[in-house]
């Protein structure tokens, strides 16, 4: 037993990659490609991409929502985790970032599961929610923290009761913990986290994994 997260060095981490994820040789090459790339650090871990796949399977996610893709392996979790009528809307700005996701999306035999949507976020947002689109089950917010506030009101509209909303950098590298830390993400973040944590309309867990991963379970 254990009263609070272990904290894992390179070892330790390394062990868990192993044995606590089935990442294919796909998806290391995608960590492999985008490592070279400024902003590699924007991608998430395979612990977290496996975490996410399993979430989506659990509650049985045929449609989800994606704000913020980057190079592509979130989406690629996600979207091998829907099954084979299910559908994966990606909102993002980088057409040079995407391009490697499409690429990799291509190769994994998914792109007939993936829309991207190419501009500001709050914009496509916005118009699902106009267009009143098919409820989702699924949403992960991993985009430009001062909009994050932004994000989470939209996919509250947009997910379905029982839906799941996972957002990612909740903890930003113990930054949030720091009060003489005050940089615009850095308090966007803060309220986000306050904002779920006040919010009765979901179920709300906070996991130390990656750099901190906010589980929000519609009401």
């Amino acid at each position: 037993m254990a009263r609070r997260s272990l904290e894992l060095d390179d070892r330790l981490y390394d062990y868990l990659v192993q044995f606590g994820t089935r990442e294919s040789d796909l998806l290391k090459d995608l960590r492999a490609e985008t490592a070279k790339l400024p902003g590699a650090g924007m991608q998430i871990g395979p612990e977290q991409g496996a975490f996410m796949g399993l979430l989506v399977e659990l509650i049985g996610a045929k449609r989800a929502l994606e704000i913020g893709t980057f190079t592509g392996y979130s989406s690629l979790c996600i979207a091998g985790a829907l099954p084979a009528d299910g559908k994966l809307i990606c909102c993002d700005v980088s057409e040079e970032y995407t391009k490697v996701a499409r690429d990799y999306w291509r190769r994994a035999g998914l792109e007939s599961k993936i829309e991207l949507r190419l501009g500001p976020a709050v914009a496509t947002l916005d118009a699902l929610i106009d267009a009143d689109v098919e409820p989702f089950d699924f949403a992960f917010i991993d985009a430009d923290k001062t909009n994050y506030g932004n994000y989470y009101d939209r996919a509250l509209k947009l997910v379905r009761p029982g839906g799941l909303i996972a957002i990612d950098n909740v903890l930003w590298g113990g930054d949030v913990a720091k009060p003489e830390e005050n940089d615009a993400d850095t308090q966007a973040i803060r309220a986000l986290n306050e904002m779920v944590r006040n919010d009765e309309r979901v179920t709300l867990a906070l996991a130390p994994i990656g750099d901190g991963l906010t589980l929000a379970r519609k009401r």
